[in-house]
Parts: C-alpha cells; sequence; structure tokens
C-alpha cells in the first residue's frame, strides 16, 4: 500500500512545467472561481425551471468568489432573490435583484429542498415529473 501511495505522489513531488506556466494556470484558476459560481447558479435554474414560473441568475447583483443571486418566481406569482454560497441558498429579498440584510432566512442544502418549502405548486410540478420518470425507468426495465 505504501508503494501505491508513494507513486501517487510522485507526479506532484516532479512538476514538469517551467515556474512561469504553473502561475498562469493559477491565476487562470483565480479568474474561473467567478465563473464556476455563476455556471453553479445557472445549473441551479435548469434544474428547476421548469416547476417554477420565471428563475433566472440575477444579472443587477454582482457575483462574486463565494455568492451568486437568483431570482426565481414561484407558480403562486410570489417573487423572490436567493442568495447561493457554499452553505447552500437562502432568501435574501422578497422581489428580485435585491437583498435585505434584516432578512435571516435559513440556509438550505438545495434547491429542491428551499423551493418545497416555499412553493405547493412547485412541490406538485416536481413530484408529478419525478413519478413520470419513475414510471419511465420501470417500463425500460421490464423491456
Amino acid at each position: 500500500m505504501d508503494r501505491q501511495m508513494e507513486t501517487d505522489c510522485n507526479p506532484m513531488e516532479l512538476p514538469n512545467n517551467p515556474g512561469f506556466e504553473e502561475d498562469s494556470d493559477y491565476r487562470d484558476f483565480e479568474g474561473t472561481d467567478v465563473k464556476d459560481m455563476r455556471l453553479e447558479a445557472e445549473a441551479v435554474v435548469n434544474d428547476v425551471l421548469f416547476a417554477v414560473s420565471n428563475m433566472f441568475v440575477s444579472k443587477t447583483l454582482p457575483c462574486a468568489e463565494d455568492v451568486a443571486y437568483i431570482n426565481v418566481e414561484t407558480r403562486e406569482r410570489n417573487r423572490y432573490c436567493l442568495e447561493l454560497t457554499e452553505a447552500g441558498l437562502r432568501v435574501v429579498a422578497y422581489d428580485f435583484d435585491q437583498t435585505d440584510d434584516k432578512l435571516q432566512t435559513p440556509y438550505h442544502e438545495t434547491v429542491y429542498s428551499l423551493l418545497d418549502s416555499l412553493s405547493p405548486a412547485y412541490r406538485e410540478v416536481f413530484g408529478n415529473a419525478l413519478l413520470q420518470r419513475l414510471e419511465a425507468l420501470k417500463k425500460e426495465s421490464q423491456s
């Protein structure tokens, strides 16, 4: 087992890139952090857009290395601004492109959990979609 660990470590011990390229790669990585949080927010939107009236990443509020904002309008026509961080998602305002520092709402680990708590119509649409997928899988496995 020790021999395997040594083998795994060798590439790290012997970098084959000159220092300049390493610094360049590091800067590129740093520059993509903001994009990564925005990409994460876009992925969240794409996952659940079918079950809400409207949902999009805020273009007004700034994305940063550690935060992005998502606007969502539920099927009940309630509007929210959500904050996405490493801690999860939470409501930061009851309108698009807003934040209210006085609002102390709990973090949800997933967008599914957050929307489930805000919107009975979301829960119904999402549940029906899940049942349809399960039925399709059941038919596939039987054929």
